[in-house]
């Protein structure tokens, strides 16, 4: 899920959501405290004006009477007056030697949320008195403290459902987006029955799979047509050569020599390379169809390698060639042991015919980590890079092996039982000579 595009995605936005709410905190916290310090300032001068106004009409005896009332209201300003010698008449400001107009001050003598420091506006009154007002800097805080915690709720929240958000989103897509990787994977493998599930919601992801399954049964049926029509050929035209070659049989028993017979004797060579054609086609079809999967079985690939060995051995030693088989331990895989046979029977036949008379070929298989190889090495005269991956197509053959018998379906065999496996088949260079391995994907 971390390598999930969606949650990614997710990830992305919620950040640029969170760095929304952190701007818009930021521009909120200093457009209130503008707002706040605004009506601080308007609120003290208001006050300020009126005791101005109470000293031109009652004197000094209002002013510290009303300075007095104020004390004892609750959330009322702090209040100082002091004489021309600095001397403090009245009110809270007893130290404070500011100079006229703003500047900020400590209260004393004054509990409570209000203590600490505040901001004051200082005025002239006649005869050289001074009327000090002011308000504690702390209500601006407590403002302050109270939208920053409110913005880091917000802060945390889009956060906490963004990230719950593009979780459940990640999952949710990438179950379906699995469901559709599943659905190709088994397809690959063969299993061309396979179809992507649609859950019924109508949304983006079904209409999807639908035109998917769609696309899916348009596939099968027309693979289904044409290896119907490959078999039916093969089948139509096999029964009637055997027949064409059961008569030559026939008059070849009734003809005593000459040229006559070698001329019958070559007709029957082809029509048996026809037939073994036709047969191939037609095993690579019911491969190809995934049937024989049913038959899986616990088969040890190295009795299998040691098989075909002891089998070739005789012919290639005959013929002045090496056939040896690496040891090892048994390697088991779930799989058909006919087909396997077949399979390394042909590589091994196909490095014995195209590596030379002195070929040395060597066989084995081997385990890395969870995969499980089949090799067949030779030291002949390899096949070019361009053409590895040709050589497994059906009736390719490479130019210099036209001349030799075959038709060109032993490879596509070989890739056919490895597809039916779950395995890779593939050509590398041995340096000299050339590597054939069948790559088998084991869980452990």
């Amino acid at each position: 899920m971390i390598r999930s595009s969606n949650l990614r995605l997710t990830a992305f936005f919620t950040g640029a959501f969170a760095l929304s709410v952190v701007i818009l905190g930021v521009v909120t916290l200093l457009d209130a405290r503008a707002a706040l310090n605004g009506q601080f300032n308007e609120r003290i001068v208001s006050d300020s004006n009126a005791m101005l106004q109470e000293f031109k009409t009652e004197g000094l005896r209002g002013v510290k009477v009303l300075i007095q009332e104020h004390d004892l209201t609750p959330g009322a300003l702090d209040f100082g007056l002091q004489s021309p010698d600095g001397t403090a008449i009245a009110g809270n400001f007893s130290r404070v030697r500011a100079r006229l107009g703003w500047s900020t001050a400590s209260v004393s003598g004054h509990a409570g949320p209000e203590e600490g420091l505040s901001r004051i506006y200082v005025t002239q009154l006649p005869n050289g008195y001074r009327l000090i007002v002011g308000d504690s800097l702390a209500r601006i805080n407590v403002i302050d403290s109270v939208l920053v915690r409110s913005f880091g709720v917000a802060f945390v929240g889009v956060l906490l459902l963004g990230g719950l958000g593009g979780f459940t989103l990640s999952r949710t897509v990438g179950q379906r987006i699995a469901s559709i990787t599943e659905t190709a994977e088994a397809i690959i493998d063969g299993d061309m029955a396979s179809r992507v599930p649609v859950r019924g919601s109508e949304d983006e992801l079904d209409r999807l799979a639908s035109t998917l399954n769609r696309m899916l049964d348009r596939i099968a049926g027309l693979m289904d047509s044409l290896r119907q029509v490959s078999t039916d050929i093969a089948h139509d035209l096999r029964t009637p050569l055997t027949r064409l070659r059961q008569r030559l049989e026939t008059i070849l028993g009734r003809t005593d020599g000459g040229e006559s017979r070698d001329a019958l004797e070559s007709a029957l060579n082809d029509l048996d390379d026809i037939l073994a054609t036709f047969a191939a086609l037609l095993r690579i079809s019911q491969i190809e169809g995934g049937a024989r999967r049913a038959a899986f079985r616990p088969v040890d690939l190295a009795a299998i390698a040691g098989t075909v060995v002891d089998a070739f051995r005789p012919s290639a030693e005959e013929g002045g060639q090496s056939l040896n088989l690496a040891p090892g331990p048994s390697m088991e895989i779930d799989g058909d042991r006919a087909l396997l046979t077949q399979m390394l029977a042909n590589l091994v036949e196909n490095a014995l015919r195209h590596a030379g008379d002195t070929a040395e070929v060597h066989v084995g298989c081997r385990r890395v980590g969870g995969q499980i190889t089949l090799y067949v090495t030779d030291n002949g005269p390899g096949i070019p890079p361009s053409e590895r991956e040709r050589v497994f197509d059906r009736f390719h053959r490479l130019e210099a092996s036209r001349s030799t018998p075959g038709s060109g379906l032993g490879l596509a065999l070989v890739a056919a039982v490895a597809r039916l496996h779950g395995a890779e088949a593939n050509l590398h260079d041995a340096n000299p000579g050339l590597a054939a391995r069948i790559v088998f994907q084991r869980d452990e």
